[in-house]
């Protein structure tokens, strides 16, 4: 009743317009959106990260390859997104730029951080100034640096969180109890990507199938961006529909 009333008095109509109980109304709106995107989630582990996601492929003349879910930032970063994947796009191909021009302008990598910092800065720049709308979309950023393996999750606002473990989208609620009981930090990639596949055949079932998976990992070892091929992802999926 109450969001209703805002409607009608016109607080939702503009981002930099708060409600009278102290809301952005946009902002909210765009945080609805990333709960109803396709599910991602990033995992750290002892010897890596992982990032899992749904491409939730709905047409079947789709050609899988060609849907893109996971993104490589640099050798060493990689992110994956839930929400309007266009302004996903976006933000990943500016932390490709600030990742290439760090290293270009210093000669080492950039951290993980400050990747986060900077697509965060762009966030929140969008929640204050007329004429724009939020980013409708969240971000999970993973890499390996001289601090270790690292995951930070990114939403609308602007804010941003560090995380052992975390999950986005639309089966956010029912992946994140799975890795919650399940997640040890002594955890390896190889278990961990057996954990993120297990967690979304769960949450999803249905007509979920290993084409609609995308999973890519980076190693504390070679500090490499991988994604995996489909065989790997068809054999470790039927694997995992067994148990």
């Amino acid at each position: 009743m109450q969001q209703m009333q805002h409607q009608m008095m016109g607080y939702d109509r503009a981002i930099t317009m708060f409600s009278p109980d102290g809301r952005l109304l946009q902002v909210e709106y765009a945080k609805k959106t990333v709960k109803q995107g396709s599910t991602a989630m990033g995992i750290v582990c002892k010897d890596g990260v992982v990032l899992v996601a749904d491409k939730r492929i709905v047409d079947p003349l789709v050609i899988p390859e060609s849907v893109e879910k996971i993104f490589q930032v640099d050798d060493h970063i990689g992110a994956t997104a839930s929400g309007i994947m266009s302004d996903a796009r976006v933000l990943i191909e500016r932390a490709q730029i600030k990742a290439q021009q760090h290293q270009v302008t210093f000669d080492t990598p950039v951290d993980v951080d400050e990747i986060v910092k900077d697509v965060c800065n762009l966030n929140q720049m969008c929640t204050q100034s007329g004429g724009l709308r939020p980013f409708g979309v969240a971000l999970l950023i993973t890499g390996v640096d001289q601090q270790g393996p690292k995951l930070f999750e990114t939403d609308p606002v602007g804010i941003f969180f560090q995380y052992r473990a975390a999950v986005i989208g639309e089966a956010e609620t029912e992946v994140e109890e799975i890795l919650k009981k399940e997640y040890k930090e002594s955890i390896t990639v190889d278990d961990a990507i057996k954990l993120g596949v297990r967690a979304l055949i769960k949450a999803l079932d249905g007509e979920f199938g290993p084409e609609r998976l995308d999973i890519a990992y980076i190693r504390i070892s070679d500090k490499k961006f991988r994604r995996m091929e489909k065989k790997e992802i068809e054999g470790i999926f039927n694997a995992m529909k067994k148990k």
